[in-house]
């Protein structure tokens, strides 16, 4: 699957850089400007997870989002400032903290940890697939398929983790009428 993401990533910056440079439209505004607040919201969740977790690859998983979330946030934004786009504000970056200080109140589980990350990744891939299809310009396209890819690789990883923890939620299974069920 990479493969293909990458031949489409390359046949697009072909693209790019024979395309005149139109404004961004509103809807290319709007859509820099969301994922950046949800990039930067999720990097405050990650850090939140960071200070409630002491599972060692959960923890990895925390550092690996949180380095994609930002690194894609500041990618964005330069962007951004480049087209004269106002940023949106965020939160304040969490400090760091030992998980063994947190009240088990208000201490979210790994599990609960994993699948707010789960959430964030999803509603990633699928704000980037809306932008880059609602995108005029090629550079903006490009950037959100870069984004969605980057966000699907990591997924794959953090789904596996996930099956083999038993944190996954899965739906009930469908069994079409008639269908033999076993057992």
């Amino acid at each position: 699957m990479i493969n293909i993401l990458e031949s489409l990533l390359n046949t697009l910056k072909l693209e790019v850089d024979n395309e005149p440079k139109s404004p961004l439209h509103v809807g290319e505004v709007t859509s820099c400007w969301m994922y950046v607040a949800l990039m930067d919201e999720a990097s405050i969740f990650m850090q939140a997870g960071l200070n409630m977790t002491n599972d060692d690859v959960l923890r990895k998983v925390l550092i690996e989002s949180l380095k994609q979330c930002d690194k894609q946030s500041q990618k964005l934004r330069n962007f951004m400032k480049n087209e004269g786009v106002h940023l949106p504000s965020v939160s304040e970056p969490r400090p760091d903290s030992d998980p063994n200080d947190v009240p088990l109140g208000a201490k979210l589980t790994d599990n609960e940890i994993a699948n707010g990350v789960s959430i964030k990744t999803a509603t990633a891939i699928i704000h980037c697939a809306t932008s880059a299809s609602q995108s005029i310009r090629n550079d903006v396209g490009t950037m959100w398929i870069e984004f969605m890819s980057d966000k699907l690789v990591f997924g794959v990883s953090l789904k596996t983790l996930m099956r083999e923890r038993g944190w996954i939620k899965v739906p009930p299974y469908y069994y079409p009428p008639g269908m033999p069920t076993n057992g």
